[in-house]
């Protein structure tokens, strides 16, 4: 049985010094670039929890509320837990779109910076 030797890692053109971190850690723009991450990613995450506790506590102290049936066996216990599972999908792929679009061009740019290739 033959194995495929993996394809060589890309190495930078030269490496940053740890010097040249801190300075572009304290620059401006990557302040920005990490307020744009986190304007986005924190409120997203604590409305999940918020979300997703609603349900167990739901879950727990409503069961009335959550058996009640919405169309034959199918309960709003069972369409709040799918709903859990299609919120999770879309907050992926808003934030792979929203990263795509505003937060990988200026870390590319930084890196790209950082690594000579600017």
């Amino acid at each position: 049985m033959a194995t495929e030797t993996p394809p060589p890692a890309q190495t930078p053109t030269r490496l940053p010094s740890t010097e040249e971190f801190t300075e572009v850690q304290q620059s401006a723009e990557f302040g920005e670039l990490r307020r744009a991450h986190r304007s986005f990613a924190f409120p997203l995450t604590i409305a999940f929890a918020a979300w997703y506790l609603l349900y167990v506590l739901l879950s727990n102290y409503a069961g009335d509320f959550m058996g009640t049936k919405v169309a034959g066996n199918v309960n709003v216990a069972l369409v709040l837990g799918l709903a859990q599972f299609l919120t999770t999908f879309l907050i992926a792929w808003w934030y792979a779109r929203r990263a795509a679009a505003r937060l990988d061009p200026r870390a590319e740019a930084i890196k790209s910076r950082m690594e000579g290739g600017a």
